[in-house]
């Protein structure tokens, strides 16, 4: 299974199921528009999206949450480009990016409930660190998934 993940060559292409690859083409858009929401927002999504009560704040404290999440927007980005340069150059690592996915929103659930954030409502954030986990499981199972021919 390692070798699925994490495969000496990248010269024999994507061997698993069409829906995870499909999958990822749309996760990666959403990815590339979530990173550039943070960065671009004047909140960077801080309170118009996740209602971080930003008004509340003072305006260094709000500066600086906004500051963050321009930061997490650009390793957001970052992510994202890795994603497409996978799905258009490297297309056998779609296993490893969505362990990645997985790690990435399974840390995400733990560290929201060690420290949740204070928030006027439930963030959407919250409910895709629920989500995204087991969706990523199952398109992390459906990507490992040998192609059968049938005839």
């Amino acid at each position: 299974m390692l070798e699925r993940i994490l495969p000496r060559s990248l010269d024999a292409g994507y061997q698993g199921h069409p829906v995870a690859k499909w999958a990822l083409v749309i996760l990666t858009l959403v990815t590339l528009w979530r990173s550039l929401a943070h960065i671009f927002l004047a909140d960077g999504g801080a309170q118009s999206i996740a209602t971080i009560p930003l008004d509340t704040f003072t305006s260094t404290g709000a500066a600086a949450v906004v500051t963050i999440f321009a930061m997490w927007g650009l390793s957001q980005l970052l992510l994202g480009v890795f994603y497409v340069v996978v799905l258009w150059r490297y297309p056998a690592l779609i296993p490893f990016v969505y362990v990645l996915f997985v790690a990435e929103y399974v840390g995400r659930f733990f560290i929201g409930v060690a420290s949740p954030p204070i928030a006027l409502e439930r963030p959407p954030g919250a409910v895709a660190n629920v989500i995204f986990p087991l969706l990523g499981a199952a398109l992390l199972a459906l990507s490992l998934r040998r192609k059968t021919n049938r005839g």
